[in-house]
């Protein structure tokens, strides 16, 4: 159903996202097009009034995430994990910074994370997904002591995060079988591969194993869906055309099969990113706001 500057980027990174954007075709450009992600978004961030735990560690980098909101032990909250978007390759936590404060706001304990990416960590995509499964399954491990209801824990993200975000609720391995109990998805790259009633267009059906680290089929969300994957929102622009509109179609028509929750709000004629732009921000943020009530997970 549809319903209705920064600093100039280096030249080191466009050469890296346009290079990007070639190799995986019709997946993930920075999503603040025309800049980069990492123009749009200090890294590290900088966050007041947030605290700061290490949730991974892996060769001599340290993995952290931010949390927002009080925490009280005796009385447990749901949680929201945000991941950000930058093609897998940039980008930095501060991007879902607004969104954590609003659900911090509305009684959450809200967080963002951060995961190793090909510009800082020479990662393949495979070693982001490791990462944010890992995120989900320290919160839920530390749940009591961060006042966390273990039963309620939200997976989210756009973009690359969409994906990675999406990746915790449907894939099985790669370090935890640990799932969200729900996933809102800002633009997602939830489908990687050739799927029923979905084929990426032309010479981007070939998709580079290479850069996934893995055969693409092995870390697309949408061949993964099945009875244990947790109700989903997803919001897309119907004018996407880095992560196309009917990639997440075939992702929720997967959901159907497996009979899950799964609700898609397209945006008509909205683009990539455009979740954190504008009146969309305001629209896409009452529409997870309204998706959590209805779960029952925060009041309205």
């Amino acid at each position: 159903m549809m319903h209705d500057d920064q600093r100039k980027p280096s030249r080191l990174i466009i050469n890296q996202s346009l290079k990007l954007t070639r190799i995986l075709g019709f997946l993930l450009i920075p999503l603040m097009a025309p800049v980069s992600l990492s123009a749009q978004f200090s890294y590290p961030p900088e966050f007041k009034e947030a605290r700061v735990e290490t949730y991974r560690k892996t060769g001599s980098t340290e993995l952290k995430l931010w949390i927002f909101g009080e925490s009280d032990p005796k009385t447990p909250k749901p949680a929201i994990v945000f991941f950000f978007g930058g093609g897998w390759n940039s980008g930095s936590p501060a991007q879902f910074e607004n969104q954590a404060r609003h659900f911090a706001k509305r009684g959450m304990i809200a967080i963002v994370a951060d995961y190793r990416v090909k510009s800082r960590h020479n990662v393949q995509v495979v070693e982001c997904v490791k990462d944010a499964k890992a995120a989900i399954a320290w919160v839920r491990e530390n749940a009591k002591r961060l006042g966390v209801d273990p039963d309620k824990i939200a997976a989210s993200g756009g973009s690359a995060g969409g994906h990675l975000a999406a990746s915790t609720g449907t894939i099985s391995g790669f370090g935890s079988d640990e799932r969200p109990n729900a996933m809102i998805l800002f633009n997602p790259a939830c489908t990687l591969a050739p799927i029923a009633g979905w084929q990426p267009p032309g010479a981007r059906a070939k998709l580079s194993t290479e850069r996934f680290g893995v055969e693409a089929t092995a870390i697309s969300p949408a061949h993964h869906v099945g009875p244990q994957t947790p109700p989903t929102l997803i919001l897309h622009g119907t004018k996407d055309t880095t992560v196309p509109y009917a990639s997440v179609v075939a992702f929720e028509a997967e959901m159907k099969k497996a009979g899950r929750p799964c609700k898609l709000v397209g945006y008509e004629g909205a683009e990539h990113g455009f979740f954190n732009r504008g009146e969309n921000y305001d629209k896409t943020l009452a529409e997870a706001d309204r998706f959590l009530v209805e779960l029952g997970w925060i009041k309205k």
